[in-house]
């Protein structure tokens, strides 16, 4: 490709993009869906913009690798252990009921061989993790009992798709020989070792180095090489490229360098994704849609149906959701999913299935995601509608280089404020609530307080977070605030952070995200209560200061242990148990002691807006 045809395909792509995905974003269609048609429009099938789509395909793949490396960097082994009820409960019974029914089917229906229908089934009972995560976000509804149970599904299926890619080449050459290769399984699993082992070894030492150059340009540059070293290392034992790059991000999940290597690849990720999309575009046959409609209305309707009528009796039984949660789960996660379009194209290129049904699923599955939006509204205003966001304007942020950023203006951001302010430290406080903001221009001095969302990665940029030194994460709403704190985290990583919790699993989400002993709204206040109501009772103040101290730090203590397990209810009421009756000890060793006469409450200085 010369470097006219280059730019000119550049150009194309770049264009295409930049109308179609802000039209569906705008419409909640999802950005993936946005890239696809893309695709459509400049593809051969329609306008035939792009002269070369095979040599664009296969530059887009590696966006799949990236997005494989991520998926791998999210899922450190011990935090795989603590969801492993739902994870490997739902989701496994999920994948393996729907890939069942459509395997089957596949095999009767269409002739295909046991490995082929295996593959079909498999990608045909994986679902959208962009569309489901996507959706939930807009809806506010990830911390919903169905949400995270949508999460626990959609974490499954990212897993299952792993073996599923790495077993295409292997079913391709045993389909060729009639039975099954022994050298290729040996070499597969050998090549798999080889990277588990050396990337155990070597990958931490690698960062390690690379870190002591303060550069992030190295440091991105070294998370490329590594995924794409593993890759080569797998494309040359003839395995699954995204099989290397998923177990270097699971051999770097629980180091200390996560966090940052999720935030340099993602750009990279990003780009190549949305250009993987629309090569798929690219590649659809959209003459067979008009050949045969129904057809592909069919297997659209029965892929949503089916997937459907088994999701939700899983979600209402095993996943103990109430029938309009399982409904929601059903409909949001009934659709096809990007996996299937890797899986589906792999097949196809290694001859286990023919072109034109590798199409004919695209299509479908394609169409499915388009719908899905649209039935989840449906499904909304059926199940309940919800409240309208606010279309007032956010407030221009006219600030110079702030010390401090206070996400959220409630009861605990306005207490740091008012310190700030008092020691004269510059600070931007963000408030998304109208009615607190109005509240305070009556009330309050509104120096340094700006109506404007924390989540918004814009927001924090015009408040100039990458200046300040602490970000106070005061938001009352414990979803918005782990959206503001992933968000900060990848984008600032320098910042101190300093998080209100709502309660003990608040806490524990929190510290998945690095934040550090972050604080309970109630724990102070209720013990400086239990401290007055000892000493109501006659304790003498030190006596009582000794009481709860006592039990603050055997909570301090819980906290950490139960943070290891506090996905398994089993676990959390044994240590609960067994953390009681420690405290029992305790107490009961304790002398008797004299009570001195109680002392009078002080008060506590109002608030406004209360919240």
């Amino acid at each position: 490709m010369d470097s006219h045809q280059f730019l000119r395909t550049a150009v194309v792509f770049l264009l295409a993009t930049v109308i179609a995905v802000p039209l569906t974003k705008r419409f909640r269609l999802g950005a993936v869906l946005g890239y696809l048609l893309a695709g459509i429009v400049i593809g051969p099938a329609e306008l035939g913009l792009i002269a070369n789509p095979a040599g664009v395909a296969s530059i887009s793949e590696f966006g799949v690798v990236l997005m494989l490396f991520v998926i791998g960097l999210e899922l450190s082994p011990q935090r795989l252990w603590v969801m492993r009820r739902p994870v490997f409960g739902t989701g496994l019974l999920q994948v393996l009921v729907c890939s069942s029914v459509f395997g089957v089917a596949a095999y009767t229906w269409f002739g295909l061989t046991p490995g082929a229908a295996a593959i079909v089934g498999g990608s045909l009972a994986l679902s959208s993790t962009a569309f489901g995560l996507q959706i939930l976000a807009e809806r506010k509804e990830a911390g919903t009992s169905y949400g995270r149970q949508s999460f626990a599904i959609l974490l499954f299926q990212d897993l299952a798709a792993i073996p599923l890619i790495a077993a295409v080449p292997l079913l391709a050459s045993t389909s060729t020989k009639h039975g099954i290769d022994p050298y290729a399984v040996l070499r597969t699993v050998g090549v798999i070792v080889a990277v588990i082992v050396g990337g155990r070894y070597l990958l931490r030492p690698i960062f390690r180095f690379v870190a002591r150059a303060d550069s992030v340009e190295v440091s991105t540059a070294t998370a490329l090489l590594v995924v794409m070293g593993i890759s080569l290392v797998m494309e040359e034992a003839g395995v699954s490229v995204t099989l290397g790059a998923f177990l270097a991000g699971v051999l770097l999940a629980d180091s200390e360098y996560r966090h940052e290597l999720e935030s340099n690849i993602e750009p990279f990720k990003g780009l190549l994704l949305g250009l993987f999309f629309i090569s798929v575009g690219m590649s659809m046959q959209i003459h067979l849609l008009l050949q045969s409609p129904w057809l592909v209305l069919g297997l659209t309707l029965g892929l949503l149906l089916v997937k459907g009528a088994l999701l939700w009796p899983l979600g209402f039984t095993i996943g103990g959701l109430q029938r309009g949660d399982a409904v929601r789960l059903a409909v949001l996660l009934a659709c096809g999913g990007e996996f299937a379009f890797v899986l589906l194209r792999q097949a196809a290129q290694s001859s286990l299935i023919d072109e034109q049904l590798s199409g004919l699923l695209v299509l479908a599955i394609t169409l499915s995601m388009g719908l899905t939006p649209l039935l989840v509204a449906l499904t909304g205003k059926l199940l309940g509608a919800r409240k309208k966001a606010s279309t007032r304007p956010f407030d221009t942020i006219d600030v110079n280089a702030p010390r401090v950023i206070v996400a959220g203006y409630g009861r605990m951001g306005q207490i740091v404020a008012r310190v700030l302010r008092a020691r004269n430290i510059p600070f931007v406080a963000l408030d998304h609530s109208i009615e607190q903001l109005d509240l305070i221009d009556r009330f309050g001095n509104r120096t340094g307080i700006f109506y404007g969302d924390p989540e918004r990665p814009e927001m924090l940029r015009a408040a100039q977070t990458d200046k300040a030194e602490v970000f106070v994460l005061a938001s009352d709403d414990p979803e918005s605030s782990l959206r503001i704190a992933r968000v900060v985290r990848r984008q600032y990583p320098h910042l101190k952070i300093v998080a209100r919790a709502r309660n003990r699993q608040h806490v524990w989400r929190l510290m998945d995200l690095g934040i550090e002993e972050p604080v309970r709204e109630t724990l102070y206040s209720s013990l400086k209560m239990t401290r007055r109501t000892l000493e109501a009772l006659g304790l003498s103040s030190e006596q009582a200061i000794a009481e709860v101290e006592r039990f603050r730090r055997q909570d301090a203590e819980l906290m950490k242990i139960q943070y290891q397990v506090y996905d398994d209810d089993a676990k959390l009421v044994q240590t609960t148990r067994e953390a009681l009756a420690d405290l029992d000890k305790l107490f009961e060793a304790d002398a008797e002691i004299k009570a001195p006469p109680s002392r009078g409450p002080d008060a506590d200085t109002p608030l406004i807006g209360d919240r």
